[in-house]
C-alpha cells in the first residue's frame, strides 16, 4: 500500500504543476487581453472625437492624421535621427549614474562611517529639482552636449543611489551572519551575498532612473538643444505643427514603455531565484 501511495505523489506533484501553469498562462492572456482593450478605447476615442467635433481639432487631430505624419516622419529619417540623439544623450547619462551610483550605495550602505558622514550632503541634493540644475550646469559647462549628460546623470544618480542603499540596508542579517561563520571575507561576502540580496532593490532604482533619463533629456532638449526629441516638441508647438507635436509626444511615450519593459526583462534574469506572485488581484 505504502509502495502505491509513493508511485502517485509524483503524478499528483505532476498535475498540480501543470494545473498552476495553467492558471497562470490564463492570467496572463486575460492581463494582456484588458491592456489591449484599454488601448482600443483610447484609440477610438481619439479618433472619433476630434471627427465629432467633440474636441476642437485644430488641437487634437485626429489619430489617423497623427499616424500618417507619423510614417511620413519615418520615411524621411527626422524621427529617426531626433529618436537617435534622445537615446544616445539618456542612455549616456544613465550609463554614468549607474557607474557612479552602485559603487557609492554599496559603500554608503555597508560602512557605517560612509553613511553618518555623506547621509546629509545626498539628503540635500537629491531633494533638488534636476531642471533647477540646469541653468548652473549650462553656466559651467555650457550649452552643448556635456550640460545634457550632466543633468540626465544627476537625475539619474539618486534613485540608483538610494535603491542601492537600502538594498544593501536590508539585507537578512542572519545571511551576513552564516557568512561570517563560513569565514567569508569582505569581498567574498559582497560578491556572494550583500550584492545578490540587494539586486531586486538595485534594480527597482534602475527602472525609476531610466524613466528620469528620458524625462529629463525631453526637459532639457526643449529649453537649449537644436535636435532630438524634446526639440522637436517644442518646435513643432511654437511653428504649430501640431501633428508633428503629438508624433514626438507619442514617440516619448513609446520609448519610455520599451525601456520599462527591458530593465524589467533584466531583473527578471538576474532575480530569477524570487518567487514569483501568480494572484489576479
Amino acid at each position: 500500500m505504502s509502495e502505491a501511495i509513493l508511485d502517485a505523489a509524483p503524478s499528483v506533484a505532476t498535475i498540480e504543476d501543470k494545473t498552476q501553469t495553467k492558471k497562470y498562462e490564463e492570467f496572463i492572456l486575460l492581463t494582456i487581453g484588458k491592456r489591449l482593450f484599454v488601448i482600443l478605447l483610447v484609440v477610438v476615442a481619439w479618433e472619433t472625437a476630434p471627427r465629432l467635433g467633440l474636441v476642437d481639432r485644430t488641437f487634437l487631430p485626429p489619430l489617423s492624421i497623427i499616424l500618417a505624419e507619423f510614417l511620413k516622419m519615418i520615411k524621411s529619417g527626422a524621427l529617426i535621427k531626433h529618436v537617435s540623439i534622445s537615446l544616445f544623450r539618456s542612455f549616456t547619462g544613465f550609463v554614468i549614474a549607474i557607474i557612479i551610483g552602485i559603487p557609492l550605495g554599496l559603500i554608503v550602505g555597508w560602512y557605517k562611517t560612509a553613511r553618518e558622514v555623506l547621509s546629509l550632503p545626498i539628503d540635500v541634493l537629491r531633494n533638488t529639482s534636476p531642471l533647477a540644475m540646469l541653468p548652473v550646469f549650462i553656466l559651467f559647462l555650457g550649452i552643448g552636449e556635456t550640460s545634457k549628460l550632466t543633468i540626465v546623470a544627476f537625475a539619474c544618480l539618486w534613485p540608483t543611489l538610494l535603491n542601492t542603499i537600502s538594498g544593501i540596508k536590508n539585507v537578512d542579517p542572519l545571511l551576513i551572519m552564516l557568512a561570517r561563520s563560513m569565514g567569508l571575507n569582505n569581498a567574498q561576502m559582497f560578491r556572494k551575498i550583500i550584492v545578490p540580496a540587494a539586486i531586486p532593490s538595485i534594480c527597482t532604482g534602475l527602472r525609476l532612473s531610466a524613466a528620469s533619463s528620458v524625462l529629463v533629456i525631453i526637459s532639457a532638449e526643449m529649453i537649449g538643444a537644436k535636435s532630438g526629441l524634446g526639440y522637436l516638441i517644442i518646435n513643432a508647438q511654437y511653428s504649430f505643427l501640431l501633428p508633428r507635436m503629438y508624433v514626438g509626444i507619442i514617440t516619448t511615450m513609446i520609448l519610455g514603455v520599451l525601456i520599462n519593459y527591458l530593465i524589467v526583462g533584466l531583473e527578471n534574469k538576474f532575480t530569477s531565484w524570487k518567487p514569483k506572485s501568480n494572484s489576479s488581484k
